[in-house]
This record gives structure tokens, sequence and C-alpha cells, in this order.
């Protein structure tokens, strides 16, 4: 084993300057690398939004809420999409399908939580 390097002012000073350093690179480097990261929001921008016999209908990358309530979606493999409200009829896009969802809802509110299949 090798013994411990006295402590000499020296190495006091370089241990020192070097905690300085890398001190002063962290901070200007932080914003920088923040900056590249993607911004994350709460809420993901609206893909389509409108409001459909007085239902208000969001479709975002998150999925598809009717009254701020998330609908169960599903993707077919030939792409069209089928809900928990009617797994019987496929629709083309989201928005359709949610539209679909407010005519078979009636005056019904969608659970606040989304089911799950495990």
């Amino acid at each position: 084993m090798q013994a411990a390097l006295p402590l000499t002012r020296r190495t006091v000073l370089r241990s020192a300057f070097t905690a300085a350093v890398l001190a002063g690179t962290t901070a200007v480097l932080a914003p920088v690398l923040r900056a590249r990261r993607p911004r994350q929001t709460l809420t993901p921008a609206p893909l389509a939004e409108e409001t459909y016999r007085g239902r208000h209908i969001a479709v975002d990358r998150a999925g598809v809420r009717i009254d701020g309530r998330p609908l169960h979606v599903m993707r077919r493999a030939d792409g069209s999409y089928l809900s928990g409200i009617n797994h019987f009829q496929s629709y083309p896009t989201p928005l359709e399908l949610a539209r679909a969802a407010v005519d078979e809802l009636g005056t019904a509110q969608l659970a606040m939580a989304a089911p799950h299949h495990g």
C-alpha cells in the first residue's frame, strides 16, 4: 500500500482550484444541456379539439378525452380505432370514434379512470 500524500499548501490549493473549475464548468454548461432536452408539458397540445353535441372532445398523443375524462381507445391492425364504448364497430380516426362514443353515451359520463387490462 502506498502512503497518503502529505497535506501541503500546494495540494490544498490545487484541490480548491480543481473544485472551482469543475463548479464553474457545471454552472456554464447546465443551461446549455437543459435547453437541449425536449420540453415536457403536463398536458399535450390537442391534435383535434371540438364541441360535439354539447360535449368537449380532445384528441392528443395521450389519447382521447370526452369532457376531460379518458376514453379507452384501441388501435386495430388495419389502422382503424375502436373503443370500450362499442367493441363491434371501428372508425378511421380517433375523432370519429369520439363522436360515435358521444352518440352512444347520450347524457351519461365516462368513468374517471380508464379501464386496465391485466
